[in-house]
C-alpha cells in the first residue's frame, strides 16, 4: 500500500474515492446516500483550498482516503476518513491518519480534532437524553457491540472533548474528539 497525495490524484479517480465514501459510510443513516451526495462532497472538498488529502493505493487501486480542513492556524479538522469495506482492519486507516498527523506536525499544527457521529447505535450514547451536562456523559462514553469510530480513534491517541447532542436528531449526538500532536 503506497499513500500519496490526494491533489496528485487524477480527476477520474474521485468517481472511486466518492465510491468508497459512500460505501464505507453507508452503515450511517445520514451518510452520502442520497444520488450524487458523495460525488458532490468530494467535488466540494477538491475545490477547497483549505483542504487537503491523502490517498490509499494499493497498485492502481484507490483504497481508501483521508482529508483535513485547515479550520485554524494551529488546528485541522478531520474530514473524512473512509476505507474501503473490502479493505477494512488492514491498517490502511491508520496509514492514513500517520500521513495526515506528519503532514499537520510538519506544518505547525497542533491539534487535530474531528467530529464522529453516532446516528445508528454505535456508542452507549445513542437514543440517550443528554441534557442537561452534556458533558458529564464524556468519560462513561464507549463503543458498543455495533462499533463505531470512537474505539478507532481513541487507540490512535484521539480523545473525547465534548459532545453536540441530537445534532442529527433526538439522541443522535455528534461525539467531538482531538489529539495534540
Amino acid at each position: 500500500m503506497e499513500t500519496v497525495d490526494f491533489a496528485a490524484l487524477a480527476p477520474a479517480r474521485h468517481a472511486d474515492a466518492a465510491l468508497i465514501l459512500r460505501e464505507a459510510l453507508a452503515h450511517l443513516p445520514s451518510a452520502y446516500n442520497a444520488p450524487g451526495e458523495a460525488e458532490a462532497e468530494v467535488a466540494q472538498r477538491t475545490a477547497d483550498g483549505d483542504w487537503l488529502g491523502h490517498a490509499a493505493l494499493e497498485g492502481e487501486r484507490l483504497v481508501g482516503w483521508i482529508g483535513a480542513i485547515r479550520t485554524y492556524s494551529h488546528g485541522w479538522e478531520i474530514h473524512p476518513l473512509v476505507v474501503a469495506p473490502s479493505c477494512q482492519r488492514r491498517g490502511i486507516g491508520s496509514a492514513l491518519l500517520a500521513a495526515l498527523e506528519a503532514r499537520a506536525r510538519g506544518e505547525g499544527v497542533l491539534t487535530l480534532f474531528l467530529g464522529s457521529d453516532d446516528d445508528y447505535g454505535g456508542t452507549i450514547l445513542f437514543g440517550r437524553n443528554l441534557w442537561p451536562d452534556a458533558v458529564s456523559h464524556v468519560a462513561a462514553t464507549e463503543a458498543t457491540a455495533r462499533g463505531h469510530a470512537l474505539t478507532f480513534y481513541r487507540r490512535h491517541g484521539y480523545e473525547i472533548i465534548g459532545l453536540l447532542p441530537d445534532v442529527n436528531g433526538a439522541g443522535r449526538p455528534d461525539i467531538l474528539l482531538a489529539k495534540r500532536l
